[in-house]
């Protein structure tokens, strides 16, 4: 991944729910507005592997799947043991995952690696809190999702969060080799009217 001083590169997918609702240019329209540039876009249908490579297997990972659904089901008083059989967070996390990765195959999505100055914090500052219903409106998530785990698992569902953003460098690094060549870091160019 190139990173020079502030300037670094991120990683974005835009998800099944968006490409539905015909939100991809407005989600491209958001990130170019905020200085951040383009230097790779593609849409394409993932397999069922490639998604699980994506998302982390590892324990730690998946239980935070359930402690989140955990909480929100707290806050909207719904009742977890009657939709999952358990409270135990570690067994809750894998339903989680599986339909995240049974709702990412099941359209196109788009995918595309953006650089800019602090690009992976700003990027996530663009897309707003994970859970749409709390993240704060002029985001993506806040204009364009309400949704909630509770209200989503309750549903049998994944979570319609419109959007990925890497969260830190190594995610970044680990998901633009993923789902891009391994050497490959974006198409250089200069933008009009941009001081770089």
């Amino acid at each position: 991944m190139q990173h020079t001083g502030n300037k670094e590169q991120t990683f974005v997918m835009v998800k099944p729910e968006s490409v539905r609702m015909g939100l991809i240019g407005e989600i491209i329209k958001r990130f170019e507005q905020r200085n951040m540039k383009v230097v790779a876009l593609e849409m394409f249908q993932p397999t069922y592997e490639q998604m699980d490579k994506h998302y982390p297997s590892d324990e730690k990972w998946i239980t935070r799947l359930g402690e989140k659904t955990l909480s929100s089901y707290k806050e909207f008083k719904f009742d977890v043991v009657e939709d999952f059989g358990t409270d135990n967070p570690a067994e809750i996390g894998p339903h989680i995952r599986k339909w995240l990765l049974a709702h990412t195959t099941s359209a196109p999505m788009v995918k595309m690696i953006l650089e800019g100055n602090h690009a992976i914090a700003m990027a996530r500052k663009i897309v707003g809190d994970t859970m749409p219903f709390r993240a704060d409106m002029g985001t993506i998530r806040g204009d364009y999702s309400n949704d909630s785990p509770a209200i989503a698992n309750h549903e049998k569902r994944v979570l319609f969060n419109i959007i990925h953003a890497s969260e830190d460098a190594q995610e970044a690094e680990h998901e633009i080799d993923l789902w891009f060549d391994k050497d490959f870091n974006g198409f250089p160019y200069k933008r009009f009217g941009v001081g770089e």
